[in-house]
């Protein structure tokens, strides 16, 4: 054995270069990477913030320049999430079952602002919204800009909380469709929404971010569902009849009660398959953008707002992603993958696909991934021009104006636009 080791390494105790070899990052895309780092662990979560890039683990938040990947600093919280935008960008750190956060500025992770009493806060490209409450019921809801230290609004919302925590708990809101190997909040911090709803042991209050205040209240019956997208409160009814589920999708806009649009016959995949109806799902779309079914089982686009039909598909297309501008579209031959810009109301780019190929919108690039061979592209929304055609395995988690962010087990790289 001793022979053999001598023979194979030349020295003695191979173990600690052994070791260095099984630990030597390799490329995970190739040479498009501007930089490459070997971070703490497997990542929850990654966001660009300016000029930094912010890794959050379960237990403690890293920062890394996105120019030469080089470490800025660390700290122990249990989450964290990005707000602002550009060089308004920050991030809001905390503790789970802690009341408080912080806002840090991410490229000396500095504290701009400390709280101590939140239980949940919400993060968005524009504000950041907070919720303290007392005593359980006695609640406020209050608005900041990223970097502001005095509040833009406050409001009473009543006795809520005891089931809203840390960063970013769901809301009654539209959910962003998903794609193979790109994180769920790619597209992260989004605009603030101008209607947010808060639920309460069944009931739902609806906050108007504009002025700061509850514009109502309600209270969904055992076969509704209630959404807040593009300004207004929908109500998605489910009527089981004849083995099926008959809907009906009301748009209002709060506090009126009175009808916006309404449309029947709309299926908004709240619901699993099946003739019980239960609707457990929010609206799948875009932030004002919903992606419906119609009678006949054929995808469409719809504006939230006025109730447009933004794009009405062939038998067999599918819809991979969508936001308030674009829209990613697998034809019917799942061999195609075209850009729909609904400003134009024509396709805009188109270009070969696998029928694996799976996508993602963000505000910077549509995120292509395939398997065998895995290959990530991106490319721009608005004309398909590429700006990113790499051969790898690696997960996309964060996209930017000037590039994304992948990661592989526990190496990280910065890969920017062409």
């Amino acid at each position: 054995m001793i022979v053999i080791v001598l023979a194979t390494t030349g020295v003695w105790n191979p173990w600690p270069r052994v070791w260095s070899w099984v630990n030597t990052s390799q490329p995970i895309a190739g040479d498009a990477a501007r930089w490459q780092q070997r971070i703490g662990g497997s990542p929850q979560s990654v966001a660009i913030a300016g000029e930094a890039v912010i890794v959050e683990y379960r237990t403690s938040v890293e920062a890394y320049g996105l120019t030469a990947g080089v470490k800025l600093w660390d700290s122990d919280a249990d989450w964290a999430s990005i707000a602002g935008d550009g060089k308004d960008a920050v991030v809001a750190t905390g503790r789970l079952l802690t009341n408080g956060y912080q806002v840090l500025d991410p490229g000396s992770g500095a504290v701009l602002r400390a709280d101590t009493e939140a239980t949940a806060v919400w993060t968005y490209r524009n504000a950041l919204l907070d919720l303290h409450c007392s005593k359980g019921s006695e609640c406020r809801l209050t608005a900041w800009t990223p970097r502001g230290s005095k509040p833009l609004w406050t409001v009473d919302t009543g006795g809520i909380g005891f089931v809203l925590n840390a960063a970013n708990p769901d809301l009654p809101d539209s959910r962003q469709l998903t794609a193979d190997r790109v994180d769920d909040d790619v597209a992260r911090p989004r605009q603030m929404p101008s209607l947010i709803g808060l639920p309460d042991d069944g009931q739902i209050r609806v906050v108007d971010t504009a002025t700061g205040r509850v514009a109502q209240t309600v209270r969904p019956a055992q076969d509704q569902r209630v959404a807040l997208a593009g300004g207004r409160m929908l109500t998605v009814t489910g009527t089981p009849g004849d083995g099926t589920c008959y809907y009906s999708v009301v748009a209002t806009d709060p506090p009126s009660p009175a009808a916006v649009w309404k449309r029947d016959g709309l299926n908004l995949r709240t619901a699993d398959n099946g003739a019980d109806c239960k609707q457990e799902r929010d609206p799948a779309g875009g932030e004002d953008v919903l992606l419906g079914v119609d009678p006949v089982g054929r995808e469409e686009l719809l504006a939230a707002h006025d109730g447009r039909v933004l794009w009405h598909g062939a038998k067999g297309e599918n819809v991979l992603g969508v936001n308030d501008s674009y829209a990613v579209i697998r034809d019917a031959g799942k061999s195609t993958l075209r850009g729909y810009a609904f400003a134009r109301g024509r396709t805009v780019w188109s270009r070969p696909a696998g029928e694996n190929a799976s996508a993602a919108l963000t505000p910077y690039a549509a995120i292509i991934v395939s398997r065998k061979p895995d290959r990530v592209v991106a490319v721009a929304p608005g004309s398909g021009r590429v700006l990113a055609d790499v051969r790898t395995g690696a997960e996309v988690f964060a996209a930017g104006p000037g590039g994304m962010i992948v990661v592989s087990g526990r190496d990280m790289a910065y890969l920017p636009w062409a």
